[in-house]
């Protein structure tokens, strides 16, 4: 009984005409997602193969349940065609987003749509088997929960942060304890495929692929979190390096100081411009005598928490205002200094601190005003995320599906 498209993409076996069946699969699965339905005649053209080969693939996919026949379309002489296009219920990606402190997990389906999402689920990401251990719990837990069947899942993409080579499943900054890929020790535990992918990219795509983006090719997304981190889409690509870590921009030495970086170094755009600087910023306020409306809740500064700070300052609270802005100038120096090298059209600004709005966009775009050479700059747009924390599960879940497709 010949093998079905779901047992022959999990085979780690398939050779010869098997692997060339897969891959023919794949391109037709592939080609239906990025242009919507088609012909078999749409599908000789594009795969290069005859009308017999192209429709005996289509049967399978039916066959398999993947595809379906959508009925005859008008046509300008002779026998109407018939169109064929994805069932959106026949496969799944599963998205993983890790943040410092929660996870959030969403299931798309073959049309990308969003199915269901768990957002803000409790979690300390520490560089620990233990965290590692509960990670892969919690995405378990997660699949257990659902309603569609585990072999529908065609892989997981995973967002965390660090410096990971998404080709290659390793990331180097968390996680790092063995030889094996972080992605295949995670897959080995959860039984499905596993893809990593820095986070600030996978919300960077996320972005691009939603309304937010009208027509531009060439955008910046920043990733203001505790840290800060940047994926870059030139011409419409995710833009990844050498070895796949692009975006470093928290990194970037721009300050004459002695606070030492997360890195290792002192200087860096985090130390004085990101959500770690502002937690420290404020304790550091608030133990030299300023108030705020956070003393009434916490007994020590050490307990206030970045998600702290930021609903203070929605609150009018004049020292988390006062301090996101003073971040938000020092930011704006960084931006500007990625105006001069990338001169994007669009540049996004997105992850926890962007939920503070104009506190931390108008000194943001101020200061970007002041150090970005106007040339430019001028007709370069500055706009706040629109996906906020769905940014990360629905891009995880549109570069899985890429990289099943596709790859």
């Amino acid at each position: 009984m010949a093998k079905t498209f779901f047992e022959e993409l999990n085979s780690a076996n398939a050779t010869g005409v098997a692997y060339k069946n897969i891959n023919l699969k794949k391109a037709a699965l592939a080609y239906f997602a990025n242009s919507g339905n088609a012909t078999i005649a749409d599908l000789c053209k594009e795969l290069n193969l005859s009308t017999p080969k192209v429709t005996n693939l289509v049967n399978d996919l039916i066959a398999d349940g993947l595809v379906m026949d959508y009925g005859k379309i008008e046509s300008t002489g002779g026998r109407k065609p018939n169109l064929y296009g994805l069932v959106p219920d026949s496969a799944f990606f599963i998205g993983v987003d890790v943040k410092q402190d929660h996870l959030n997990l969403g299931l798309s389906d073959l049309h990308k749509n969003l199915v269901t999402t768990v957002e803000g689920l409790p979690y300390e990401l520490d560089n620990t088997k233990a965290s590692l251990e509960q990670l892969c719990l919690l995405i378990n837990n997660f699949i257990d929960g659902l309603t569609v069947p585990k072999e529908k899942i065609l892989g997981i993409g995973i967002n965390i942060q660090g410096r990971i080579n998404y080709a290659t499943g390793y990331n180097y900054s968390l996680f790092y304890f063995d030889d094996e890929p972080l992605s295949k020790v995670i897959a080995a535990k959860v039984g499905i495929r596993v893809f990593l992918e820095n986070d600030s990219r996978a919300m960077a795509y996320g972005e691009f692929c939603s309304d937010l983006v009208n027509g531009e090719r060439n955008v910046l997304f920043l990733n203001l979190d505790y840290g800060i981190g940047m994926g870059v889409l030139i011409n419409g690509e995710l833009y990844y390096g050498k070895s796949g870590y692009s975006g470093e921009v928290g990194h970037i030495p721009m300050f004459d100081n002695e606070i030492i970086c997360h890195c290792g170094k002192k200087g860096c755009l985090e130390t004085e411009a990101s959500g770690w600087a502002l937690v420290n910023m404020f304790r550091h306020k608030l133990a030299a005598g300023s108030s705020s409306m956070l003393t009434r809740n916490f007994q020590s500064p050490e307990d206030i928490h970045l998600h702290d700070i930021i609903e203070a300052a929605n609150n009018d609270d004049m020292l988390a205002i006062e301090l996101i802005a003073k971040v938000g100038e020092n930011l704006g120096r960084g931006v500007a200094l990625l105006m001069n090298i990338f001169n994007p059209e669009l540049v996004i600004l997105g992850g926890a601190l962007a939920a503070t709005q104009d506190h931390i966009r108008l000194p943001i775009k101020s200061a970007m005003k002041k150090y970005s050479l106007s040339l430019v700059s001028n007709d370069s747009k500055l706009k706040m995320s629109q996906l906020g924390e769905r940014a990360g599960i629905i891009g995880a879940c549109l570069l899985v599906r890429n990289k099943v497709l596709i790859s």
